[in-house]
């Protein structure tokens, strides 16, 4: 049996903020913001992020790949 874990706030913090500061070192998004969202609201904004993989080049679906999660 398969079982996975539910990611934390700070894992779908750093997701999110991978994928919408792609080849940018400096993080873009404020740690601060863990205490006001909600963590169905990241893996919400996460999985927004995940769907324009088909409007992007094959480069960047390439390393967008590494964020997708398959059953």
């Amino acid at each position: 049996m398969n079982i996975e874990k539910t990611p934390t706030k700070e894992e779908l913090l750093a997701d999110i903020d991978r994928l919408i500061s792609y080849g940018r070192e400096e993080p873009t998004i404020s740690p601060d913001l863990l205490a006001y969202l909600e963590i169905e609201d990241l893996i919400s904004t996460k999985t927004k992020l995940l769907e324009r993989v088909g409007k992007l080049s094959e480069e960047d679906k390439d390393w967008l790949e590494q964020f997708k999660k398959y059953d």
